[in-house]
């Protein structure tokens, strides 16, 4: 019944942070923005702004909403179509948070150094973490249980230092917007209501991954 509660929670928390971004997407998309700048303009003057010349911008064909991000291996901003090429609030919002993620790759913002060196680490424990619990459950081998708890605490540790990442990318974000896009007051809180939603997304997916992490480390020291 705990686990069973658990389950609701989480996945309450993930439905309502998915509706919360999708209803701010789909209202602020609709608005036009004031500056004219298609999302991939005004994430180029951000770039550029802070000397980010060789930073490329790509649109990606038939990309899923919200899909938008910062590859740093390559150094490149892939937009969805809707981004890339909107001149709405929502656009403008969405680009200039993925050119955060570039600048905090320029400058070695340390969460996102930490959170790149700990990937490799990150997708291996993904990958493994609930073999090992299924497997140490029904054999009853404690010793498999607590490796996978673990390897999933590696997991829950990257989604907590994803979160500065993405708060930072945002305030970036608004902070250029505010000086050098300067929107009315209206355009610009839209601007943040979208980037707030965005990022209690990431808020849910990290506090539903600690419930869980707590409750498996309940189960191990309970065994």
């Amino acid at each position: 019944m705990t686990y069973l509660l658990l389950i609701i929670v989480t996945l309450a928390l993930g439905i309502g942070a998915q509706a919360g971004i999708k209803a701010a997407y789909r209202k602020w998309s609709q608005v036009y923005v004031s500056t004219g700048l298609t999302g991939a303009e005004a994430a180029r003057r951000m770039l550029d702004d802070n000397g980010l010349y060789d930073v490329r911008i790509d649109m990606i064909a038939g990309a899923v909403e919200m899909t938008d991000n910062y590859d740093p291996t390559s150094r490149t901003l892939h937009l969805s179509q809707g981004v890339y090429s909107g001149r709405t609030v929502a656009a403008t919002a969405i680009a200039c948070h993925e050119a955060g993620h570039a600048v905090q790759h320029a400058v070695g913002y340390k969460p996102l150094t930490v959170r790149s060196s700990i990937v490799p680490v990150v997708s291996f424990a993904s990958n493994i973490w609930l073999i090992l619990l299924i497997v140490g459950i029904f054999m009853n081998l404690m010793g498999l249980i607590w490796a996978a708890v673990i390897l999933y605490a590696c997991v829950v540790v990257f989604q907590l230092v994803t979160l500065p990442v993405e708060f930072n990318a945002s305030a970036r974000a608004l902070a250029t917007i505010k000086s050098t896009m300067p929107l009315p007051a209206e355009q610009y809180e839209g601007c943040g209501k979208v980037l707030r939603a965005a990022a209690f997304t990431y808020v849910a997916a990290a506090l539903a991954s600690l419930l869980q992490l707590l409750y498996f480390l309940a189960m191990a020291d309970r065994n």
